[in-house]
């Protein structure tokens, strides 16, 4: 994409969807489901392990598709699809981490004699409460993306990092 053509409405459209896709992972999944499942009780607990389940395939289908994007189909779609991908790999890290302090937690209680209050501790300090202030981060750095996608426009740094300019 020049500076001179302005990306068409199929483009603007196409370069949307990473954004919405990343965006109902975070919102749908991550804050209405687990909230959903969270409050259904103890006895469905079990029922969360579905949210990252369910983010880590949005995650891999952003990864995949994002892998496929030509650059010469359409520069900005590309460049959309990259920013999304971007954001989409820190979530995966930080899911990746949660996931494990959340084993190491479970364990520690079951294997290593834990106070079930001290486990319930480190699963949120470490699990609940990173995944919550990283999806409202991500929400925010998402709603930007987006609104760049239906702009027509692209972030600074993108170009920069995608396009080489200066």
């Amino acid at each position: 994409m020049t500076e001179t053509t302005a990306p068409q409405e199929q483009e603007k459209s196409a370069a949307r969807t990473p954004h919405d896709i990343f965006l109902t992972n975070l919102i749908a999944n991550h804050i209405l489901l687990f909230t959903a499942f969270a409050a259904t009780g103890k006895s469905y607990f079990e029922l969360l392990l579905l949210v990252p389940f369910i983010s880590f395939i949005v995650l891999g289908y952003t990864f995949i598709r994002a892998s496929r994007v030509k650059r010469e189909d359409s520069e900005f779609v590309y460049i959309h699809w990259q920013i999304a991908r971007r954001w989409s790999f820190l979530f995966a890290v930080v899911l990746v981490a949660v996931v494990s302090f959340a084993i190491l937690g479970w364990a520690s209680y079951h294997y290593l004699g834990v106070m079930k209050e001290a486990a319930y501790a480190f699963v949120a300090g470490f699990s609940f409460l990173p995944t919550l202030v990283s999806v409202l981060v991500l929400i925010i750095i998402e709603m930007d993306a987006l609104n760049h996608a239906r702009a027509g426009t692209l972030p600074a740094w993108a170009k920069r990092k995608y396009l080489g300019e200066k």
